[in-house]
């Protein structure tokens, strides 16, 4: 994500209490960029409702994001290394203030799909700095205590963004419906770009890697080329093209591939370090991140249509309900870095990804039973039991991944890391078009919708659970007990990476 040099001029000094009001500004950036992450989800249907949006549309308000997110991260860090993390922080902090403001006053579900894309791009931009910040501001021996306060708010995030974001829909503040959780980033992004400015100290990396835009473009054209036809493809047919862009995109990944290994060769400072893949654990953990991501962007999504447009439930409803998931993730993931993995090791990870495909298959199990007549206190049982197993995984992963990485690949390997998972992301939201919607007619009667996404729901639910045996294979070639920390890694890099994937 960032270069693996150590920072920074100037050095941390202890005694300067500026770097507590830096860390506050950019914890409070951190906080909320978590929380735009989950915050939509409980507002799609009422933007759906809204302004109008096709399916296709609802799906690329939040792949919009995560694609943007993903190819932009790792440039994002880099830029930071190279022009001073402060600078770049702040341009990303005032750009993503100036996306959600076009996005609350998107007149159209064009105008928001864009909005969000920016928005995206401007987290790219923001959130690699924030733990690099954190780095160059404090001592070694206060890191840990930092580092703390960013576990109790990525709990926070992940509570507090479907609830905030369903109060905000439920009020209908001044009339405004589903925007205020965007308009909400307005105030808190100004404070921080005023106060940043003021209390921030500019730090670079002293060797920064130059930037690989050509990879960033082929990565976001490969993408591109394979998600536009996922999620346009239902409403336009399957046409031709469609499925010749979709082979397309796996020229284009070659491509990739070919250019990347001439720009190591060249200058050393490829997007993706390719050398890294000969590391048998992290191949395998980049591939459990990548199908992990596929299974989460298909669940959050589907799970939010089913309860609103489905069941009819409200957004507080739908909200509340998924607090216990929020609660288990966060109590599980706690429990799993503490005491469980030190103790089993790679077992853990298993375990967890065997008791969220417990989870998952409970929850079809219960929506076949209780059909639309299903109570959210039914729900709260495959919830939480699919929130503990997520919990097992989200926390130790990262460490687990990069346990037998060599030192100086450390920060290009936790970036990638990131970076997979949000393509993942992105590609699970995709597929939503044909494992969701496709099982779906488009003309129903307004008395065969409910029963129509039930059953669109346990359809999708049973691809979760595909996808969860398959990264209880894929973890068999992590290590068995993964070390604590790589010698030089750093804890920024594996830090931020634990940041986004408890609220993905």
């Amino acid at each position: 994500m960032n270069s693996t040099d150590t920072p920074q001029a100037p050095q941390p000094v202890e005694g300067d209490r500026r770097r507590w009001f830096a860390l506050a500004i950019v914890m409070t950036a951190a906080f909320m960029d978590l929380v735009d992450v989950t915050i939509v989800n409980i507002a799609i249907p009422s933007i759906q409702r809204d302004e109008g949006a096709t399916f296709s549309q609802i799906q690329w308000i939040t792949a919009g994001y995560a694609l943007a997110f993903a190819a932009g991260l790792v440039t994002g860090g880099r830029l930071g290394d190279i022009h001073g993390r402060k600078r770049i922080f702040l341009i990303g902090i005032g750009g993503f203030t100036l996306a959600s403001a076009l996005c609350g006053f998107a007149v159209n579900p064009e105008m928001l799909v864009a909005s969000r894309i920016l928005q995206g791009a401007m987290a790219a931009l923001m959130v690699p700095q924030v733990l690099s910040i954190v780095h160059a501001t404090f001592p070694p021996h206060e890191r840990g205590k930092v580092f703390g306060l960013f576990g109790a708010i990525v709990g926070l995030g992940a509570v507090s963004g479907p609830l905030l974001g369903a109060l905000l829909t439920e009020w209908n503040l001044f009339g405004l419906e589903w925007r205020p959780i965007f308009l909400i980033n307005l105030p808190v992004g100004i404070a921080g770009l005023v106060l940043g400015s003021r209390f921030i100290t500019e730090s670079k990396a002293p060797r920064a890697l130059k930037l690989d835009l050509v990879g960033v473009a082929l990565v976001t054209l490969g993408l591109l080329m394979l998600l536009y036809p996922l999620t346009r493809g239902r409403e336009l047919g399957w046409p031709l093209w469609g499925y010749v862009s979709m082979a397309g995109a796996l020229v284009v990944f070659g491509a990739l591939v070919a250019y990347e290994r001439v720009k190591g060769a060249r200058d050393g400072s490829p997007l993706i370090e390719l050398s890294l893949f000969k590391v048998k654990s992290f191949a395998a953990g980049i591939a459990v991140q990548t199908v992990f991501g596929v299974g989460l962007g298909i669940f959050f999504l589907v799970w939010t249509l089913y309860m609103q447009m489905g069941l009819g439930w409200s957004a507080l409803r739908a909200g509340l309900t998924g607090v216990p998931f929020s609660v288990a993730v966060s109590a599980a993931a706690g429990m799993s870095v503490q005491l469980l993995v030190p103790r089993y090791g790679r077992k853990v990870l298993q375990a967890g990804a065997l008791v969220m495909a417990a989870g998952v298959l409970l929850y079809i199990w219960e929506s076949e039973r209780y059909g639309m007549d299903i109570a959210s206190w039914q729900m709260a049982l495959p919830l939480v039991v699919m929130g503990v197993g997520m919990g097992l995984i989200v926390a130790p992963l990262t460490d687990a991944v990069l346990s037998e990485v060599p030192r100086e690949h450390a920060g290009s390997a936790s970036g990638l890391i990131n970076t997979v998972q949000q393509m993942g992301n992105a590609l699970g939201l995709g597929l939503v078009s044909v494992v969701f919607f496709g099982v779906i007619d488009e003309r129903l009667a307004p008395a065969e919708v409910g029963p129509a996404f039930a059953d669109g729901f346990q359809h999708a639910l049973g691809y979760v659970a595909a996808v969860m045996g398959a990264i209880f294979l894929l973890m068999f070639a992590l290590p068995k007990r993964p070390a604590q920390h790589v010698e030089g890694a750093g804890e920024a890099p594996v830090a931020v990476e634990k940041e986004r994937e408890l609220v993905a």
